[in-house]
């Protein structure tokens, strides 16, 4: 039984073996040793980012099937139109060397053959972490109003190992909390495509991040073995960047931040200056992110007035009970910003101040010179989901030139639990009503947006701003009663208002007040 077991293991690392070749000898690749399996496709094909996939092995366990729909959503039809169905468990093996990689898993809950996208429930753990316990591919891609799923990990590969292996497993039906499938029949485990990236060694670990606990920056020197969960990864300001588009090679998908702002105060966004080129120094070699990222950004507007009135916030949705690292990308790319003190702001992580004075000239050393930052915070414990609160707001008390705030790209990764080895997670809720939820199925915020913009399109521009303004001041007053150090003193030089770019912020603004740490 053993050995039958191990013929299959035995023939993908062979597979493995030639993949990580071929990778290594693509000479427009910077990472070798780049390994994508199309799981159950039964020849190599080229996916839409210009990414070779190879078939999986015929001998390797479980049932090779297409699946019953492709969704005209679907990026492309690879890896996504076959997958490797599997009724028990199965552990692929991949070669790799020693040092991080990325571990990609896809997913398109589809019919395969017999099998409906409902009785798919099941577990995956890779270098002995648990990375998924009870995985619902279908109720997650509905909670997420998406066709298909990519969950990307980071995992350290320890000196001395040669192979990565990752396991597939169907939930018990005893154990699973979810009523997915029928009674009668057990759970499967499928998955579309794998890819493994090795990355470089610094790319994740090689800063400690500042712990966000209230202006009292701690540095938290993480462990080189950590794995870690990538939970969002931004283009702030920008439009999404595709894996083909992303930096070094390393096939890392970036997405739009405006599903994600909270309310109607989205700033303004705007590109880099034509005359601006962007310059990576030593510190930030381009694998961080691509250009794409820094040469775009949101600010708070050119409303100095209007920006000490609210915070430019995010709301991401993270599992509960884990830490997490939160890089925050900046870099100014609009001139007159390219001396210090000229634009300065708080960096506030779930009501905490992670940050104050922010300065990114005098971090980055001018303009179109990339800077990041690393913070880390915990959540609250939870077997739910809860809400990451990200916000900026100008910090005044250097008296700067423009009252104003900026971001260019942010990703959030999740640290496993070392207490469980267990980066897993629960599958996310279904919004209540599925139809007004947004493209990613947590609140209808797209629906204010649209409602200001449609105003300002029929010619009420004028109405619209003085409609804001005044349920900005409302609402900030009934606001500084619960916290009156919200806002910050007004320093006696006069307001300079941050120079105007070619678009405009929003006519309405909603308050969120956090109370500044001293």
């Amino acid at each position: 039984m053993a050995s039958a077991a191990s013929l299959p293991r035995l023939t993908l690392l062979v597979l493995a073996v030639s993949l990580a070749a071929t990778a290594s000898a693509d000479e427009n690749s910077t990472v070798g040793g780049q390994i994508r399996v199309n799981c159950g496709a039964s020849a190599s094909a080229t996916d839409s980012d210009g990414r070779t996939w190879d078939r999986d092995a015929p001998s390797v366990g479980g049932v090779a099937a297409g699946a019953s729909y492709e969704d005209p959503s679907l990026p492309s039809a690879v890896p996504y139109a076959t997958a490797r169905v599997f009724g028990s468990s199965y552990t692929y093996s991949f070669p790799v060397r020693p040092g991080r990689v990325f571990l990609r898993l896809f997913f398109y809950p589809a019919a395969y053959g017999a099998r409906g996208a409902g009785g798919a429930l099941f577990g995956v753990t890779a270098g002995g972490v648990a990375l998924l316990r009870d995985f619902n591919a279908s109720q997650t891609a509905l909670a997420l109003n998406v066709a298909c799923i990519v969950r990307e990990f980071s995992l350290n590969v320890s000196a001395g190992s040669s192979s990565l292996d990752v396991t597939f497993a169907p939930s018990s039906r005893s154990n699973a909390s979810s009523g997915a499938g029928s009674p009668d029949d057990d759970y499967y485990a499928f998955v579309n495509g794998i890819e493994v990236v090795p990355v470089p060694a610094d790319l994740v670990t090689k800063h400690a991040p500042t712990f966000a606990n209230g202006g009292r920056p701690v540095p938290m020197p993480i462990r080189a073995d950590t794995a870690f969960q990538t939970m969002y990864r931004l283009n702030v300001g920008g439009t999404a960047v595709s894996p083909g588009n992303d930096s070094g090679l390393l096939y890392r998908s970036w997405d739009e931040d405006s599903a994600y702002i909270y309310g109607a105060a989205f700033g303004v966004s705007y590109p880099k200056d034509g005359n601006v080129t962007i310059q990576y120094p030593p510190s930030v070699p381009p694998s961080v992110a691509p250009e794409s990222v820094y040469a775009s950004a949101r600010s708070m507007g050119p409303s100095a007035q209007v920006n000490l009135n609210y915070n430019l916030t995010w709301i991401l949705p993270v599992d509960a009970g884990f830490y997490y690292v939160l890089r925050f990308h900046f870099c100014e790319i609009q001139y007159p910003i390219m001396k210090p003190n000229q634009r300065a702001f708080y960096i506030y992580i779930n009501n905490q101040t992670a940050r104050e004075g922010m300065d990114v000239i005098a971090r980055s050393g001018g303009i179109g010179r990339p800077v990041y930052a690393d913070y880390l915070v915990v959540t609250a414990p939870g077997d739910d989901q809860t809400d990451l609160w990200v916000a900026l707001y100008p910090d005044v008390k250097t008296s700067p030139e423009y009252y104003d705030a900026i971001l260019n790209g942010l990703e959030v990764f999740k640290l496993q639990r070392y207490d469980t080895n267990s980066l897993a997670g629960p599958n996310p809720p279904l919004p209540e009503n599925a139809a007004a939820a947004d493209g990613n199925g947590v609140r209808p915020k797209k629906n204010s947006g649209a409602f200001v913009a449609g105003w300002a399109a029929a010619g009420c521009g004028l109405v619209a701003v003085l409609v804001g303004c005044l349920c900005a001041w409302a609402i900030c007053k009934r606001k500084r009663k619960a916290a009156s150090a919200a806002i910050v003193d007004l320093p006696k030089k006069p307001i300079r208002e941050t120079p105007a770019s070619g678009l405009h912020g929003p006519n309405e603004t909603y308050v969120f007040s956090i109370t500044a740490q001293k």
